[in-house]
């Protein structure tokens, strides 16, 4: 069976590169395209896909708007993806918000892309296993009721007497939601579901593969219930499995709001120990993040000490990120798509290195996506360090093969032009070289630096003008040799000489 996907994006190049994609082996076929949120939803309606992916900004009606007015007039679950680029990050926080947990980051990779589609492949399948296993175990009517109050879907005019009887046993309701990685956790859904059996009111709702949400009746702070679920780590040592608990709310129509704070909840997991319990609302609520960091400061940290294949300095910078972030509160998805970009412009700079290895790397951390707490902040780090540190052994690798050969062609350009105005960065530039590195390579290679190299060449010229051609003046002879400055050219020429032009001159005729 392959699942039906709509495409959505006003950007022609954008469509075509999607469509490129080969969808039918990864499960999937292409049903139809638009270019904006409005043609969207009626492309929705008739075509029915089981999965749209969306760009943010469209016009008459962008993709965030489209996918809040589809949730709030259908009761028709469709999986969403959204398109995103680096800078929309504001944008991508409010998908979260709808519960959205896949993107793809412009410009589309199609490895990148295959993996994610085969992530949501999976998820599809085990929505559709989760949705057979709730029309055996659970009242649909009740499930479709619950579903509706967690998505502020409008309620139909059956489900008011409904509503009712179920605010008739509690006083106060709370969500609890359950996050692990299905394979590690293999039967986790149904172990929750025995170790919550025969308590009253409990609901079990499957949001997504690897994630569960518990409607819980409650009496006080946090029900028995949620004690109960705790066990599940105790059933899984070693594996990461997430509980967070909303704050409490009075009546089931209130419940999405407790959803909400739950899934607020469940982020805090990304600066906490692997072995946090029990994530509560009303623990971390006076501790909301922040979406406010220098991203261009820390990426320019952390690539410069690429550039320069400095090790040390990477880290250094690695760790002054982390401090950051932890002293900031910086939200977790933003941390996530800041180590995914700094992944790619690591990978850039290795792009024209034969047998480039890291592509699975990058799908370690690209992986986690937009999950809450697939990865906490140190393993993110720690997974950054070990690609960092391969990307500069690669180079450096690479740069000792080639330095040779390379030095040679630049020794002879400064030959050929040291008469023009010749600094470091121009050479740095003609030959595709950061210009720290290309100085410490002459450095090596040489035994002088740049500046050294280039007035040995300028004073030896001045010394033979000075020599075979008597007649010219000595402010001529500087701007021969290069010195736009003459006071620059007898400070150069006396420090290399140990005497000056004219001492030369008539030492020497």
């Amino acid at each position: 069976m392959a699942y039906k996907v709509l495409l959505i994006d006003d950007e022609p190049n954008a469509l075509e590169g999607l469509l490129l994609l080969d969808w039918a082996s990864l499960g999937f076929e292409v049903c139809g395209t638009c270019g904006n949120g409005r043609d969207g939803l009626l492309r929705m309606q008739e075509l029915e896909p089981d999965l749209v992916i969306t760009d943010i900004h469209m016009p008459l009606m962008n993709g965030l708007e489209m996918i809040r007015a589809w949730r709030s007039q259908s009761g028709r679950e469709i999986k969403f993806v959204i398109l995103s680029g680096y800078s929309e990050f504001e944008y991508a926080q409010t998908a979260i918000r709808y519960g959205i947990s896949h993107y793809l980051l412009k410009p589309i990779f199609p490895e990148e892309a295959a993996e994610e589609l085969e992530d949501i492949r999976r998820e599809l399948e085990q929505a559709e296993r989760g949705r057979m296993m709730n029309e055996l175990v659970k009242c649909g009517e009740t499930t479709a009721l619950l579903k509706r109050l967690l998505l502020e879907q409008p309620l139909q005019q059956s489900d008011a007497r409904l509503l009712s009887k179920l605010n008739e046993r509690s006083d106060n309701w709370k969500v609890c939601l359950v996050e692990w990685e299905p394979e590690e956790c293999p039967g986790l859904r149904e172990k929750a579901a025995l170790l919550l059996a025969g308590d009253a009111p409990v609901y079990l709702l499957d949001q997504e593969e690897g994630q569960l949400c518990v409607i819980c009746g409650i009496s006080g702070d946090s029900p028995a219930s949620f004690g109960r679920l705790d066990e599940l780590r105790r059933e899984y040592p070693g594996a990461a499995v997430y509980i967070a608990a909303g704050a409490p709310v009075h009546m089931l129509e209130r419940i999405a709001d407790s959803l909400q704070t739950a899934r607020i909840a469940l982020q805090h997991y990304f600066y906490q120990p692997e072995a946090s319990g029990l994530m509560e609302y009303e623990a971390v609520y006076e501790r909301p993040f922040s979406s406010r960091y220098d991203h261009i400061r820390l990426t320019d940290a952390l690539m410069s000490a690429v550039n320069t294949l400095d090790v040390a300095g990477f880290r250094l910078a690695l760790e002054t990120a982390e401090e950051h972030f932890r002293v900031e509160l910086v939200a977790p998805e933003a941390v996530r798509k800041f180590a995914i970009h700094l992944q790619y412009r690591m990978l850039e700079a290795v792009s024209d290195v034969d047998g480039n290895p890291f592509g699975d790397m990058l799908a370690d951390i690209r992986g986690a996506g937009m999950r809450n707490t697939s990865i906490s902040l140190s393993g993110l780090m720690g997974q950054l360090a070990s690609f960092g540190e391969a990307v500069i052994g690669l180079l450096v690798q690479e740069r000792q093969d080639s330095s040779h050969g390379t030095v040679g062609e630049i020794n002879r350009y400064i030959g050929e032009h040291y008469r023009e105005a010749l600094t470091i960065q121009k050479l740095a530039e003609i030959f595709y070289l950061h210009p720290v590195y290309l100085g410490q390579l002459l450095i090596k290679k040489n035994g002088m630096n740049f500046n050294e190299q280039l007035h040995g060449l300028r004073i030896g010229e001045a010394a033979r003008l000075l020599r075979e051609q008597p007649q010219l003046k000595l402010s001529e002879i500087s701007e021969r040799v290069g010195y736009a400055n003459y006071s620059q050219f007898l400070k150069q020429f006396e420090k290399k000489m140990k005497m000056g032009p004219n001492e030369y001159r008539h030492a020497k005729t």
